[in-house]
């Protein structure tokens, strides 16, 4: 407790900061579990008056089990007992007694969190890989724990139990397969299991594959256990378990219970029994913010980090990657295996072959028949531009396409066409999201600059753009310069107000598309430089655009948006569009279903505070802050060194 640090501020969040000493009767006592050390800490509370405090992990801890150097997520804290020992009441069972449970916006909360857990497969330990698939179904699953746990003690567990169960699954299912399910220490080769290889026959197997609990759940006609916390998933996945020992969840009326605790009488809804120990008794924390939160964050933290994890844990080879870059994509896609970079695409495709990573390539540097990984930025990027050097907070991998480019089906189009009919949790996500973006003023590169005295309203805004970008190339439509959008926009709209903003990078002579002077204020009513977009957005009526991301944050902002190109969010119901946009996106989506596929789903993010991968709402915050990453004089110093030589750019693109 004291040198762990995870679990010494959690400690400290809840008022039980840890330090050693002799107790007295005022003092409270911190025991972990019920093994080793905790005998003798029953002995010292008994002795001294001390008010024991009984801690252990909470239902939702890591990726790895801790004995593999996973900090947890939350703990239990439990000054009446252990939720896992029957000989008393725990503070979890007082409330599954006792608490009235009856609250629809808590009961709405538990529903939505199963969902999540069971659509993320999400569980105590996440080091598995849900594409790999269940065995044929119809199949009984046998629970196997680990030897000496005190969950098991507790429930009288022992090798002859756990052969009687396995007899008992055997004859009570005849003609049916047995799975025995490994406890993933047992199959990290951390502590044996209470089943062995003669426990097996021609009709009952160990399974020790990592495969997502959710998937072996679905598949099995029967589910017998001890104690295992699966029990519990069990119940939430539609099971009624048959339960050998006395763990929390039995006793409701939602199990059949081979040794019944007698004492608890209530009949609960696999909701309640989730409200109760899932929201209301555990102590969650949350380490981006290094708060005590909801259990709402934790589900977000642990969808974050086991995403990188399951993506990352065979390794990449990456080309095609600027120097300048690689320090970034190291940090974003090393949580497995590492990140290994060949200037070469032959060679990357040969390392891969031989390293067994996954080769991905910055999207910009690949062909269309290439059958890769793309990387992109994503669309909450960093403050400041990437022309300047600044490392993104979110970057997107697709391994169809890629978003701005209509020609061909990317991750993100399928995201969007599944996305309608959004869950209540998903919405109310989507709906915070967009209502933090607006209160912040965050935009893709969230850049300073004040405004200038705008017109009487109405107003159109046209973004410029870079005109040999890919967005330009792939996706536009007959206008693909600058000239000529602005041009399509004063002819449609002869009385209108225009503004023109020029693209950053081309007024830092970086990327092509200037306008001359003469024919850009000819045709636009104002020119806004060095603006901040978002607070701009605040002032215009319309956007007309070729393939801008502006014009996305301009539909969170409720501003109306034309598209003349096929931008990622147009055809989509939410934009009037001039351009070429793809059929295949036929979903009619609102702005929270777009949002919650282009800025939840679809990219990954990276907090520069703590170094791991973090959700959405932590990037939010992070920029809205100024705890961004900056660039840092190298790479300034880089930048400025590119402007000079923007005629030779073509020499580092």
């Amino acid at each position: 407790m004291l040198t762990d640090a995870r679990l010494n501020r959690i400690l400290s969040l809840s008022g039980h900061a840890p330090r050693l000493g002799w107790p007295s009767e005022r003092d409270s006592l911190l025991i972990w579990g019920a093994a080793g050390t905790s005998e003798r800490g029953a002995r010292i509370a008994s002795k001294t008056g001390a008010r024991p405090i009984y801690l252990e992990d909470a239902f939702l801890r890591s990726i790895h089990p801790g004995r593999a150097g996973d900090p947890p997520l939350g703990l239990l804290i439990d000054e009446q007992g252990l939720h896992f020992d029957p000989a008393r009441p725990s503070r979890l069972e007082d409330l599954l007694a006792h608490h009235p449970l009856d609250d629809t916006a808590l009961l709405e909360r538990a529903r939505g969190a199963i969902t999540r857990l069971r659509t993320l497969h999400l569980s105590k330990y996440n080091a598995f890989e849900p594409s790999v698939p269940a065995p044929a179904p119809g199949y009984v699953l046998v629970i196997d724990q680990v030897a000496g746990d005190a969950s098991v003690r507790a429930s009288k567990g022992h090798r002859a139990r756990f052969q009687e169960m396995l007899c008992d699954a055997q004859e009570e299912n005849p003609g049916q397969t047995i799975l025995i399910r490994t406890h993933p220490e047992t199959a990290q080769g951390h502590r044996t299991g209470m089943y062995r290889a003669e426990d097996c026959n021609d009709r009952t197997q160990i399974f020790d594959a990592p495969i997502s609990p959710w998937h072996l759940l679905e598949g099995a006609t029967a589910v017998y256990t001890l104690s295992s916390q699966m029990g519990f998933e069990a119940i939430l996945a539609g099971h009624r378990p048959h339960v050998y020992g006395q763990p929390f969840y039995a006793g409701w009326g939602l199990t059949e219970d081979r040794d019944p605790v007698y004492r608890r009488q209530r009949r609960l809804t696999p909701a309640q029994l989730f409200a109760a120990a899932m929201i209301l008794y555990p102590t969650w924390y949350d380490p981006y913010g290094d708060r005590l939160c909801e259990l709402e964050q934790v589900i977000d933290t642990l969808e974050a980090e086991t995403r990188a994890w399951r993506e990352d844990r065979a390794g990449w080879v990456a080309s095609g990657m600027r120097l300048w870059k690689r320090g970034t994509l190291a940090k974003f896609y090393g949580h497995g295996a590492g990140v290994r970079f060949a200037d070469d695409p032959e060679e990357a495709v040969e390392l891969s072959a031989e390293t067994g990573k996954e080769w991905m390539a910055w999207a910009g540097k690949t062909q269309p028949d290439w059958e890769v990984t793309r990387v992109e930025d994503g669309f909450l990027r960093s403050r400041g531009l990437g022309a300047e050097l600044i490392p993104p907070l979110s970057l997107v991998t697709d391994k169809r396409g890629i978003y701005y480019d209509p020609t061909r089906k990317s991750d993100l189009e399928v995201i969007l066409n599944n996305s309608t009919g959004l869950r209540r949790d998903q919405v109310v996500r989507a709906e915070r999201l967009i209502g933090s973006l607006i209160d912040l003023k965050i935009s893709k590169y969230n850049l300073d600059g004040d405004l200038p005295d705008l017109p009487a309203r109405p107003l159109i805004l046209v973004p410029g753009q870079v005109e040999d970008d890919a967005s330009i190339r792939l996706g536009a439509g007959a206008e693909k310069t600058n000239l000529a959008l602005l041009q399509r926009v004063r002819d449609e709209n002869p009385d209108a107000t225009i503004l023109y903003k020029p693209h950053p990078d081309v007024e830092a002579g970086l990327r092509s598309g200037a306008i001359p002077e003469g024919q850009m204020h000819k045709l636009a009513d104002l020119v806004v430089r060095n603006v901040d977009p978002a607070a701009l957005l605040g002032h215009v009526d319309q956007v007309w655009t070729m393939t801008s991301t502006l014009g996305f944050e301009a539909l969170l902002r409720g501003v109306s948006v034309t598209t003349l190109g096929a931008p990622f969010y147009a055809g989509w119901g939410l934009t009037r569009d001039l351009g070429p946009v793809p059929t295949r996106r036929r979903a009619s989506l609102t702005l929270e279903e777009l949002v919650h596929g282009a800025l939840i789903c679809y990219p990954r993010y990276f907090d520069p505070v703590t170094g791991r991968p973090c959700p959405v709402e932590v990037a939010v915050s992070r920029l809205a802050s100024g705890h961004a990453p900056k660039g840092g004089l190298p790479l300034r110093l880089l930048s400025k060194a590119q402007g000079l030589l923007a005629g030779y750019a073509h020499l580092w693109r």
